[in-house]
């Protein structure tokens, strides 16, 4: 995976433990590891995607534009990897968020030794 692909997910996975509430952008740069220039193509990529609402301006921020269980790796996968085509990912079924295991969800989420709770509390 490429690492907008990498980045894509732990915005997602930050955004799922905040359980619809809005997140302000610096504070998922940061929790993602970011700078906000970083993040913000991957945010623009995820809202083109339908997979992310940003709102602009004083108490604005992000969250998941649908419910985190409607949100496979596959489709952020095909959304953030240029090489990968449609027809490659659409046969396989990859998990929602919400039923990768921990040590899966630790996979995305984990960053130079930091792990972040996600949606479960785990």
């Amino acid at each position: 995976m490429t690492a907008d692909t990498t980045h894509a997910a732990r915005v997602l996975a930050h955004l799922t433990a905040r359980s619809g509430r809005l997140s302000p952008f610096g504070a998922v740069a940061a929790a993602c590891g970011l700078a906000e220039d970083q993040l913000r193509p991957i945010v623009h990529d995820l809202e083109i995607a339908g997979l992310v609402n940003a709102v602009r301006g004083p108490g604005g921020g992000l969250r998941l534009a649908r419910p985190a269980a409607a949100i496979s790796l596959g489709e952020i996968v095909r959304h953030t990897e240029s090489r990968l085509g449609a027809d490659a990912a659409e046969g396989a079924r990859l998990p929602a968020f919400e039923e990768m295991d921990a040590g899966a969800r630790t996979l995305v989420c984990d960053r130079a030794g930091h792990r972040q709770k996600l949606a479960n509390g785990h």
